[in-house]
This record gives structure tokens, C-alpha cells and sequence, in this order.
């Protein structure tokens, strides 16, 4: 089924939105993107999720581009400034919250890169009211951990060479002695990028299927 989001701009930035069922509040979701960009996978996500019950947002941090080659992409997260990226995320967290159908409550997610973003959120945008990064970990000199106040649920994979266990674990450390916050942190029989169900080298279902339910439990909780 092709993807359901319809194109959108706020302040600072553009991106796709989805609504989920009925016409009350409902509990807000800003989703952020692979290496990739913006891709029809992640539009997915953003369906998956609105039929979980959240209205949700995944900003265009590309600006209209996207790729399948992994050079590409790497250049593309290179050149992307974490902190720009930031304020785009900070407009669509502001979009949700102010929309008709919200219930003023907005959560962060993201994987790979986007779970990088979503802990540098988690540092810059005091409005998030829950983060759940998925296997990515942004540049230390870009975050100060002391800032968090949202919980965070964290969900990264043991064959991951890039967001290691031990780097995984450093950060939880590092937010519970500065910011005192709530912080899970889950760990996964499987490779980088295993919730990316278009990856078949990748991609491990049972795992995805068990971080799917946790994140959506964990959001349902701390957005109600």
C-alpha cells in the first residue's frame, strides 16, 4: 500500500503528515529519517504510527532528496548541520503541538540518523515530552545531556559496528547522572538498521516486531 502522508511546511522546515483515526485529541509524533532521507520507507513508519493512534510528522531534513546508494547518503549526513536539523525538528514538534487533533503531548523518533537527532532533540527541545532513538548517537560536541527532561527509550542492536553497545550504554549513563531523566535502554540480537523491513541483509523481523510494540507502548505511556 502505497504511503497515505500528505506534504506539509511549518516554520523552518517541510515534511509529511498523517492523522490517525477518528476526529479527537491524539497523542503527537515527530518521526525522523535514515541516512536515506525522507524515503517511502519512512513514510510508511509515519502511516504505521498514525494507525497506532499518534497524529504525526517526519520533517523533510533533505529538502527533496533522497537516495539508495550508501555513498550518497553518507554525503548527504555529512553535509547535514546537526543544529539546523534541530531547529527544523523544533518546528514540527511546534506544529504538533498547536494542531487541531493534538493533545499538546509530542514525542521524538528516529533511526540510524534520525536516532542521533532524536537524543540531540531530546538536548535542545525542551518541548519534547518523550524520545525513542533507534541505533544512532549524535557528535558529542553537539549535545549536552544536562538539558534532557523527557524520558528516553533507546533501542540499538549487538552486530552494530557504528552505535556500539558500549557507546549505547555511556549515554544512558551520562543522562541519568546529568538529567536525572528516565532511560531505557534496549539491546537486540541483530544488525544496524534492523527495523528497516526494505533491507532484507538487514532486517530482522521477530527483533523489529518486539522494538516496534516497546516504542509504541513507551509512547502510548508518556504522551497520554
Amino acid at each position: 500500500m502505497p504511503p497515505m502522508a500528505n506534504r506539509i511546511s511549518f516554520k523552518n522546515g517541510t515534511g509529511v503528515l498523517a492523522e490517525p483515526a477518528g476526529e479527537g485529541k491524539a497523542p503527537a509524533l515527530v518521526v525522523l529519517q535514515e541516512w536515506w532521507g525522507l524515503d517511502d520507507h519512512i513514510e510508511s513508519l509515519v502511516d504505521r504510527f498514525a494507525k497506532e493512534g499518534f497524529l504525526v510528522v517526519a520533517p523533510d531534513l533533505y529538502h527533496g532528496k533522497t537516495t539508495k546508494d550508501g555513498a550518497e547518503a553518507a554525503k548527504l549526513m555529512g553535509a547535514l548541520d546537526t543544529l539546523k536539523a534541530v531547529d527544523e525538528i523544533a518546528g514540527a514538534v511546534a506544529f504538533l503541538k498547536d494542531h487541531p487533533r493534538s493533545n499538546g503531548k509530542v514525542g521524538v523518533t528516529g533511526f540510524c540518523l534520525g536516532g542521533a537527532l532524536t537524543l540531540a532533540s531530546a538536548c535542545h527541545v525542551p518541548a519534547i515530552a518523550a524520545a525513542v532513538p533507534f541505533y544512532g548517537i549524535p557528535p558529542a560536541e553537539k549535545v549536552d545531556y544536562a538539558k534532557v527532561t523527557a524520558p528516553i527509550s533507546m533501542h540499538v542492536a549487538k552486530k552494530d559496528e557504528w552505535v556500539t553497545v558500549g557507546r549505547a550504554e555511556e549515554v544512558k549513563q551520562k543522562v541519568e547522572a546529568l538529567a536525572k531523566t528516565p532511560f531505557e535502554l534496549h539491546v537486540y540480537d541483530a544488525d544496524h538498521a534492523f527495523m528497516n523491513d526494505t533491507r532484507p541483509a538487514v532486517y530482522a523481523a521477530a527483533e523489529a516486531k518486539i522494538a516496534w510494540d516497546r516504542a509504541v507502548a513507551f509512547l502510548q505511556r508518556h504522551l497520554a
